[in-house]
């Protein structure tokens, strides 16, 4: 009766990179990567400038939403691989459920 009774309050949390969000950081850091690679300071303006807005814009299409609408569009919208198949749900091409 004297063990310890830690609950962790935020057991399914997101995966974050400091403030943000996995998914809407990847841009960044992709780009960051790819612009880096290029070599000159233009290209590599241009592909920041670029990862700025494909985050943005994610982080606009997840506003209001589920905190794992990414992964769930993923799931709908991706066609399934070994890596990504889920053996507790159904197939994704499976659209209506009966039951």
């Amino acid at each position: 009766m004297q063990a310890d009774t830690y609950i962790p309050r935020r057991l399914d949390d997101q995966w974050k990179i400091g403030f943000w969000d996995v998914d809407v950081a990847a841009p960044i850091l992709f780009m960051f990567f790819v612009g880096y690679m290029s070599g000159s300071k233009t290209s590599f303006a241009v592909c920041m400038a670029a990862g700025i807005f494909v985050s943005r814009w994610i982080s606009c299409i997840k506003a209001d939403k589920h905190p794992a609408f990414a992964i769930h569009w993923l799931y709908w919208h991706l066609p399934a691989s070994p890596l990504t198949t889920m053996r507790a749900t159904p197939p994704s091409h499976i659209r209506r459920m009966v039951g």
